[in-house]
């Protein structure tokens, strides 16, 4: 997948933005499913030099679009809420977004929940360009207490005629079909809890094709009283081999778990699969098998893997031979100790010498003061070339673009994670870490960068937040992928 990186029209797939009025205050829910969410984007400049962007955000009701413009300083990273966004008072329900700048930036869109019940901040990045072709790796209908929302967004520029196609597990035929028309910028956006065709439950998966370029969300929300949502972006093309950089079993107090979906990309060719687990030192420990249909997914839960150890904190690698795959990782804890715990992200099929991580924060003294508020950032970093890494270093700058510490790392082998968090870093001169992202305004970033001559890293970011104020494993969180820059 290809991310906002490149000195070119950007664009930003936006699931749910709402302005303010839709919801006034924050209120109890039944379920995340029924939750309502306000969109704040939070963008960095990836760059030395001033950005000048403009923001163009389009009703999904094909009205008139809003246009203004912002600029960001060298290194730095902000947020727009679109609630209190000014140029933004008249818009509200469901939109989608286009940013263009004069320089190259990435960007990530956070989820704010309107609600006192569900804390979790779905993330989801935006994209430097669509495809014809997009795959949604996962999506489900009252199964296993969980219902997915999409959008899809129209990335080109002239209408476009799109087709959705829905595939239960183990089929390679289509159990629901629409085609429909997009104009220039919108969305569009789908609820598989209302739509009849796919029958009271479904597990599957849903593949895109369409006349131009598109790009595709999606937030898995659940439909009980865990409070657990979730987002990921949809994939554009497959590969034969993906990096997870989290693999998890029974780990930690609150016993966090990993879940992949691999969907196979092939419309005629069955997939092997196989999931590798290694532990820390890159010691393989554990592996899990399956043949998958055309055009179909098979979930992977590492603690199902024979020989899986307990209190495993690993990375897998993913490999298929006769189709191609996407991947979706999910980590859940266990339901008595944090219920609404609940995280998804992209497989990622290469990595990259420098990586962007858009929206970054710590909060040493405040994080279980007033829960959900603020937040923690921990970096999951994996080597996925073939030589060593190099050392490592993480620069965490805030939105001002001021490089504010630097977190060195030794190298890794081919295969091999390692950890950061804001933290850890050395501060710069005259600089503090304990509320980084918070001091001055919102907004904090890094960067991530290996030092051996092509090397490739890939990271995940989880952002985490306490759910109460007396029990320190009740915890919710997100992941994101860290955005390659070169």
């Amino acid at each position: 997948m290809r991310y906002l990186y490149r000195k070119l029209l950007t664009v930003i797939a936006i699931v749910l933005i709402a302005s303010s009025g839709i919801s006034g205050s924050a209120y109890a829910q039944s379920s995340a499913y029924n939750t309502n969410f306000i969109t704040a984007i939070t963008y960095q400049n990836i760059s030395s030099t001033t950005a000048n962007l403009t923001f163009t955000f389009y009703p999904s009701s094909g009205g008139t679009p809003i246009s203004f413009n912002r600029t960001l300083n060298g290194n730095a990273g902000a947020s727009l809420n679109v609630g209190t966004t000014t140029e933004l008072s008249s818009f509200s329900g469901q939109g989608s977004a286009v940013i263009s700048s004069d320089q190259p930036i990435v960007a990530t869109v956070v989820q704010l929940p309107q609600s006192t019940t569900v804390r979790n901040r779905p993330l989801s990045n935006g994209f430097t360009n669509g495809s014809n072709n997009v795959l949604i790796a996962t999506v489900l209908k009252n199964t296993f207490n969980q219902t997915t929302k999409f959008s899809i967004q129209n990335a080109d520029t002239a209408p476009i005629s799109v087709t959705l196609r829905f595939f239960s597990v183990g089929s390679s035929t289509p159990t629901y079909t629409e085609t429909f028309s997009l104009n220039q910028g919108v969305a569009r956006f789908f609820d598989a809890g209302t739509i009849a065709a796919l029958g009271p439950n479904f597990n599957g998966s849903a593949t895109i094709e369409a006349t131009g370029k598109v790009v595709a969300t999606a937030i898995e929300a659940s439909t009980d009283s865990s409070y657990r949502v979730s987002a990921f972006e949809g994939v554009s093309q497959g590969s034969n081999t993906v990096y997870m950089p989290s693999a998890l079993c029974n780990f930690g107090g609150s016993l966090q778990q990993t879940a992949y979906a691999v969907q196979n990309t092939s419309t005629t060719n069955n997939a092997s699969v196989t999931v590798t687990y290694k532990n820390l030192s890159n010691t393989t420990v554990a592996t899990q098998t399956a043949t998958i249909p055309p055009n179909s997914k098979q979930s992977f839960l590492a603690c199902n893997a024979s020989g899986m150890p307990s209190n495993f904190n690993g990375s897998a690698v993913i490999t298929s031979t006769g189709g191609s795959i996407v991947a979706i990782g999910k980590v859940i804890a266990s339901p008595m100790v944090a219920p609404a715990f609940g995280t998804a992200f992209v497989g990622a099929s290469g990595g990259a010498q420098k990586l962007a991580a858009p929206y970054v924060r710590w909060t040493q003294t405040r994080y279980d003061i007033n829960p959900g508020n603020r937040q923690r950032a921990y970096l999951a970093i994996q080597n996925v070339g073939t030589g060593p890494s190099g050392t490592i270093t993480v620069k965490y700058y805030d939105l001002n673009g001021v490089l504010v510490g630097t977190h060195t790392l030794s190298s890794l082998d081919p295969g091999q994670k390692t950890n950061s968090k804001p933290i850890d870093a050395m501060p710069a001169p005259g600089q503090t870490l304990d509320e980084f992202g918070y001091v001055g305004g919102f907004g904090g970033s890094a960067m991530i960068e290996c030092a051996n001559s092509g090397c490739q890293i890939v990271a995940l970011v989880r952002i985490q937040s306490a759910n109460s104020s007396t029990s320190t494993a009740d915890q919710v969180a997100e992941d994101y992928n860290a955005i390659p820059v070169n």
